[in-house]
Formats: C-alpha cells, structure tokens, sequence
C-alpha cells in the first residue's frame, strides 16, 4: 500500500473558497499563509507557518489573469526558498489558455509562456482542469494531471436531470470532440452549430448542423466568457423548435455582459464549477462543486496512485 506523503494546502486569495472545500472534503486544515499589499498595488506573500522537507499544493485559479497569475508565481518563489519538498500547483482554471498557437503572423502563445513561468517559478507539478486545448499539457516540463469537470457533469446529467428525447449539441465547431464524447456516453445523437466571427468576442453568423426539433438540448463547452455564443446557439435551438435547451461549462468567466445575456437567453439552466467564483445573481444558473474531486487528485498524487478512474469521460 502506498504510503501517503506529508503535505499541506494553501490557497491565494482569489481561490480561498474552493481551497477550503477541499481542505475540508480532505479533512485537513488549509495552511496559513499571508499576502501584504502596499498602496501601488505591488504585494508580497509569506507562509506563516514552517513547510521545510514538505509537499505543499497551491490552489489558485488564474482569473482575472494578471493579479492571480502574480500571486501564484510569488507563492511558487516563497515556497522555493523556504525549502519545501515538492511543489505543486493546483489551477482549477488555467488562464491564457485560449492562446495555444499562431493563429495569425506575429502573436503571442500566451499559454506556453504562462507554462514557462511557471516552470521557472519553481513548480514541481501541476494539477489541472479542462484546459481549452490538450496540447498545453505538452507546453509543461513537469508532469500535469489534467481532470476533467465530465466527472461532475455527467453524474449530474444522469442522476438529477429528467430529459425524455436528449440531443448533445457544441455552441462550435472547435467543442465537437468535447461534446461527441459526451454523446458517445451517454449514448444520445449530437448537433454541431457552425458559428463564424468578425472579431474575438463577437459572433457574426451561426447556424445548426443536426436536427433539434422537440428535443431536449444539452449545449457543451468549456469556457462561458462574454455568453455571446452559448446565449445565440441557446436561442436559435429554441427557434428551431428545441423543446427546452441547457447548457454546461466547466469555467464561469462570466465578464459583463455574460450575466445579463444568460439570463435573457432561452437557457432553462446555465450549469457551471466553481474552478473560478461566480458571486453575480442569476436565475437560471448553477454552480456545481469540484472541491471533491480535486481533492482525490491530491490524495492519490500524495500517495504515488493513479488517478485515471477520475475520469468518467
């Protein structure tokens, strides 16, 4: 039997509230760790409490991007140079990530320099969730544990969630693989909306490739940022004659006006983790927990066992 290594959680400030459920689906008690700010912004981080010689997981989501990020690689640094074993970064959404390759002449890859840093930081791990492109695993030179919100959503699809004549649909083409898998599981027919952009965050043209008419639609993606796309592809569902239409994403980005369109749009339920803190109101969405499963992907990487019956799909 794997023996279980001796660790410690600690959470920035941005992910505390999720930190906390793990710490506590764990049953241990979240490390103490402080983060001063001065009046220009700048900040600094110390842990109150010696992690020499120990294993120490930091759980910080990257959004909004700048100051998180900051803080995550200042709490990598601390942790280095107080002489901790092994460090790992547990980054239920992982920002930048939509920046994965050069999509036009002289632009950024966003998600390969946040790796670098990352790396450089210090980081002898990362633990992961839904990153928008697989590929970013390879960007890493440490291993990544990437876990999939599926494992949250398909108990929720099959076990709360009453649906006579379900029908898998992506909001785009570039979801079909995400949302083919979960179709293959579920064993339910799948559509594909085609959707074409002027400018990042603004769609110009969409239209269905399937059949919808008197079904229940079940909208896959992975990140809700604007809701400009989930709310159109939602809404032209209906107006092909959908019978009800839901959708799930793993993170709630959620930027203005994301809150006010969804709650606009023909969605009966907006169902999200909480990888990133959603405190807006909104009727019709829900906020499902990952904290457990986290939490069994830190237990097993503790005790040197495997973590893929994590994954459902």
């Amino acid at each position: 039997m794997s023996k279980e290594r001796d660790f410690l959680i600690f959470s920035g400030t941005n992910s505390r509230y999720l930190a906390e459920k793990i710490c506590q689906s764990l049953g241990c008690e979240l490390g103490k760790m402080q983060v001063d700010r001065f009046a220009d912004g700048e900040f600094s981080v110390y842990y109150e409490e010696s992690i020499r010689g120990k294993d120490v997981y930091l759980v910080q989501s990257t959004v909004p991007t700048s100051d998180n990020l900051m803080e995550l690689l200042l709490m990598i640094d601390a942790a280095k140079r107080a002489s901790a074993h092994y460090i790992v970064a547990v980054i239920p959404y992982f920002g930048w990530a939509r920046q994965d390759r050069k999509d036009k002449p002289r632009v950024s890859i966003g998600a390969k320099l946040i790796a670098d840093m990352l790396c450089a930081a210090g980081i002898c791990r990362l633990i992961t969730m839904d990153l928008h492109a697989d590929q970013i695993q390879g960007f890493f030179n440490v291993p990544v544990d990437h876990l999939y919100a599926s494992n949250v959503f398909s108990n929720y699809i099959q076990e709360t969630l009453s649906m006579d004549n379900l029908v898998i649909a992506t909001p785009d083409v570039g979801g079909t693989k995400r949302a083919n898998s979960y179709a293959r599981y579920l064993g339910v027919p799948m559509v594909i909306c085609h959707k074409s952009r002027l400018k990042a965050n603004e769609v110009a043209e969409m239209r269905i490739i399937g059949e919808v008419e008197g079904k229940d639609v079940l909208l896959i993606d992975d990140i809700v940022d604007t809701a400009g796309t989930i709310t159109k592809a939602a809404n032209l569902m209906l107006e092909n004659g959908a019978k009800s239409v839901r959708a799930i994403a793993s993170h709630a980005v959620m930027s203005d006006p994301a809150t006010e369109r969804v709650a606009a749009s023909a969605l009966s339920e907006m169902i999200f983790t909480d990888s990133i803190p959603y405190r807006k109101e909104c009727h019709n969405v829900r906020i499902l927990s990952v904290a457990d499963m986290f939490a069994e992907a830190i237990k097993r990487v503790s005790c040197h066992e495997s973590i893929s019956s994590l994954y459902n799909i």
